[in-house]
């Protein structure tokens, strides 16, 4: 069975998803994140999809799921890499991804998670 690596990088999780989610890898996926945010007590989750070429409205309602689950384990979640195509898709879709901050790329996501759990010194790191 096809996995997401979820990888804990000190009080953050990075995921990951560099190939086509389809519904039960994106189920998969929510269950493994929620499973490792309680093993770990993670303060933030950042996903990066940039290998995502489409996102489709279950694909869009399974990535607020997985922010609305972490937010309640009291973790903050940033998505990475968003493709022009798929942040167009997602607002033709009417999907505001709520609860889910949004960065470039993964440098300038890990900046706005150590933001968010106010990690000293965040604030003064380089852009």
């Amino acid at each position: 069975m096809e996995r997401i690596p979820i990888l804990r990088l000190g009080d953050f999780l990075l995921v990951t998803v560099q190939i086509e989610l389809h519904d039960q890898l994106a189920l998969t996926l929510q269950d493994d994140l929620t499973n490792t945010l309680s093993r770990t007590n993670a303060r933030g989750v950042l996903i990066d999809i940039s290998g995502l070429e489409i996102v489709d409205s279950f694909i869009g309602r399974s990535l607020g799921n997985i922010a609305a689950v972490a937010r309640i384990m009291d973790a903050t979640t940033v998505l990475v890499g968003m493709r022009p195509a798929v942040a167009i898709t997602l607002v033709e879709l009417g999907m505001s991804l709520r609860g889910i901050q949004t960065a470039l790329n993964v440098d300038k996501g890990m900046q706005l998670l150590r933001e968010a759990v106010g990690e000293p010194g965040a604030a003064s790191s380089p852009p």
